[in-house]
């Protein structure tokens, strides 16, 4: 796989975890937990399979091979950060709208 191919794997993994966690907040706010909770899994399994592709270009520069900081890294680290917070995030939405139903 090319350096690019590589980044997009960060990009498009990140975006679908992104993705996935919003839809998480939706079904929670609907009060389907179980399925917010299945959808935070999907988005926590999203985000692995970008970390490994992060892990795999942070131990390649480690080993000196040169690794290129382009526009399309930045976006992709970028990406990938999000993707985490709105996850956190995510969770904690649908720990706050469970709560709220149990005080009903």
């Amino acid at each position: 796989m090319d350096y690019q191919e590589t980044i997009m794997g960060i990009i498009v993994n990140g975006g679908n975890a992104r993705s996935k966690s919003m839809e998480a907040i939706s079904e929670a706010k609907e009060g389907n937990y179980d399925q917010a909770r299945k959808k935070i899994d999907e988005a926590a399994q999203d985000l692995a399979k970008a970390h490994r592709v992060q892990t795999d270009l942070i131990q390649g520069e480690a080993r000196g091979e040169n690794t290129d900081v382009t526009l399309l890294m930045v976006h992709a680290q970028d990406h990938l950060m999000n993707a985490m917070t709105v996850k956190d995030m995510a969770s904690e939405f649908i720990a706050l709208y469970e709560k709220n139903d149990e005080s009903r």
